[in-house]
């Protein structure tokens, strides 16, 4: 059957659309088309390996390197404690990205509370100093929504960069960001050898959802 002349056009475009995606880098060095073209079915293959450490590649390059990089700046300087919000709202990011692989989740739109109390009392990291989930539930809500939407902590709130990783106040929490990052980058770690495990089937089939529509969405 021929084509018409605008229907021929939207198939060209699409199969542009298509090719253009597979061209993204979804990580520093790596296309899409990479991923796309990795043999992940078999458990014991050796692209997991390549697949983790593209996904470590993406992460560390977006998130935990520069928090590291604003870490070294702050101890070059003499007045050291100046990056603390912008640290928290990166890492605030990553604990959002990284419940996200681990769920398997394509939209995290309207799910973002959840997410949060489920990583901050789930997670070995954090469960110990988050272990209430309304605890969790106020992190999210003062410290994370207050620095994405309104560039500041609300309710008693306050970021330091000493001590545990949080401390109870007469209002809300004095949160470390040092701390934080620190522990959420050993949650990487941990999380990454969660993925090179071949019995985490569950995991690795969510990391696969999440990372194939970052491939192919547009």
């Amino acid at each position: 059957m021929t084509k018409s002349p605008r229907a021929r056009a939207d198939w060209l475009e699409s199969g542009r659309s298509l090719a253009d995606r597979h061209d993204m880098e979804i990580a520093p060095g790596v296309k899409a088309a990479r991923w796309l073209g990795l043999q992940l079915d078999d458990p014991a293959g050796k692209d997991w390996d390549e697949a983790v450490a593209i996904f470590d590649r993406r992460v560390r390059t977006r998130y935990l390197d520069p928090v590291d990089l604003l870490l070294r700046s702050e101890a070059e300087r003499e007045n050291r404690w100046l990056f603390g919000f912008t640290i928290l709202a990166i890492d605030c990011l990553l604990v959002e990205t990284l419940q996200a692989f681990r769920m398997g989740l394509t939209n995290t739109r309207k799910r973002s509370k959840d997410m949060f109390r489920r990583f901050l009392t789930e997670r070995p990291r954090f469960s110990q100093h988050f272990k209430a989930p309304q605890d969790a539930e106020a992190f999210w809500e003062h410290v994370r929504c207050g620095i994405l939407h309104q560039a500041e902590v609300r309710g008693g709130w306050r970021v330091w960069a000493v001590g545990p990783l949080i401390t109870p106040l007469d209002k809300g929490f004095r949160v470390n960001r040092t701390a934080f990052h620190e522990s959420l980058a050993a949650e990487f770690e941990d999380y990454k050898a969660e993925l090179k495990d071949p019995h985490s089937t569950v995991l690795r089939a969510n990391m696969r959802t999440k990372m194939e529509y970052v491939c192919t969405a547009t």
